[in-house]
């Protein structure tokens, strides 16, 4: 059996790739070593609810053609992503905005909340920030910086924000509005239905392994009679290299799940934050209100962010400068394989949100003719 293209992860930039090249005639074959499809975007049906496994993933973009695709395949409820955060007895909206500050300050107009800024800018801002810490000072400062920003940032990165550098917050939005919408995107909800169903549909023809791994399948081929023009490989690009220029690191997650049958409603909203270093999770995720779910019971996920370790699972992309430099090495190799394509998050070393990771995929589709 010969398939024009091998895929290496059955994740939503590998689905895409694939289902556009089927469009085009070409044929695929798909491996995943999980168990399952839809790589990190997949969801699981629990007490009828659609429980997002491996964190929140709410669909946003402002890209038009972006969203007319991704609507082949699913339809998206009206779902807005308006996270709140826990700071010891004190609740606070996100992102920073009017409600945040009339909650921190006692103020009411722009103009106050402004003048309380400045206030504090005057007397913690740093001129020429050297770490976050300094840099989220100069932006924000003490009040949000210390309630809202520290402790999540140094469990997220599983470091003082005094370590890490400045570009980590490049800038803080703050919002003179009242208005609690996180994302500033035209489109935005939840496909209804979960996101597993979406690349089902894309893979839909499409020949799919699951527990497979790329290297042991590799093994396999010649006495399965499969051959291939191409690979696009999805996953980690020093581990496709084996770390012979060592390994790049990333933040990994751990989730908690929790079935709580007999609790129709346990925070009230979809996502909340917890802002204190010494609460050991980032945030508690219900899933069912991002389908605006009515059923009697209720499931909660607790995310705690970890230290990762070849064998983790890797999310997030430590992108500062010595992992930059090595990535590029990387790079480098990669330009040489020839029959090689790297994509998504793991394959080009970069933190992408659901659109961009689309788009990426339709624009190397794009350039396979």
């Amino acid at each position: 059996m010969y398939f024009d293209y091998l895929v290496v992860g059955a994740g939503l930039f590998g689905s895409v790739f694939a289902n556009e090249m089927k469009e085009k005639g070409r044929s695929c074959i798909v491996i995943d070593k999980r168990n399952h499809i839809a790589g990190n975007i997949y969801t699981e049906e629990i007490l009828g609810i659609h429980v997002h496994k491996y964190g929140a993933h709410i669909f946003h973009t402002s890209d038009r053609h972006v969203w007319e695709y991704i609507n082949r395949y699913a339809e998206f409820n009206r779902f807005v992503n308006s996270p709140v955060a826990v700071y010891k007895d004190e609740l606070y909206n996100l992102p920073f905005n009017m409600n945040t500050f009339s909650r921190m300050w006692g103020v009411k107009t722009p103009a106050e909340a402004k003048r309380k800024i400045e206030e504090q800018l005057s007397e913690f801002g740093v001129a020429d920030p050297k770490n976050l810490e300094e840099q989220a000072l100069s932006l924000a400062g003490k009040d949000v910086y210390e309630k809202l920003i520290k402790g999540y940032t140094e469990k997220q990165w599983g470091r003082s924000c005094s370590e890490l550098p400045a570009f980590i917050i490049r800038r803080i939005p703050l919002r003179f509005t009242y208005d609690n919408n996180y994302f500033n995107d035209l489109y935005q909800g939840i496909p209804v239905g979960g996101y597993t169903r979406i690349v089902e549909k894309l893979l839909d023809g499409i020949e799919v392994h699951t527990n497979t791994l790329y290297k042991d399948f590799l093994k396999e081929c010649g006495g399965k009679g499969i051959t291939f023009g191409k690979i696009l490989y999805t996953g980690m690009i020093d581990e496709y290299f084996d770390y012979r220029l060592g390994a790049l690191e990333y933040r990994s997650l751990k989730f908690e799940e929790e079935r709580l049958p007999d609790c129709d409603n346990y925070q009230g909203n979809a996502v909340v934050n917890y802002t204190e270093r010494e609460i050991p999770y980032t945030r508690i995720i219900e899933h069912k209100h991002f389908e605006f779910g009515t059923q009697p019971g209720t499931v909660i996920t607790r995310e705690f962010p970890a230290s990762w370790q070849p064998g983790d699972e890797p999310y997030y992309p430590v992108n500062d400068e010595r992992n930059e430099k090595l990535f590029k090495e990387y790079r480098e190799l990669a330009g040489k394989e020839g029959n090689v394509l790297f994509g998504g998050r793991l394959g080009q070393y970069k933190y992408y949100d659901m659109d961009k990771v689309i788009a990426a995929a339709l624009d190397m589709a794009k350039a396979e003719g």
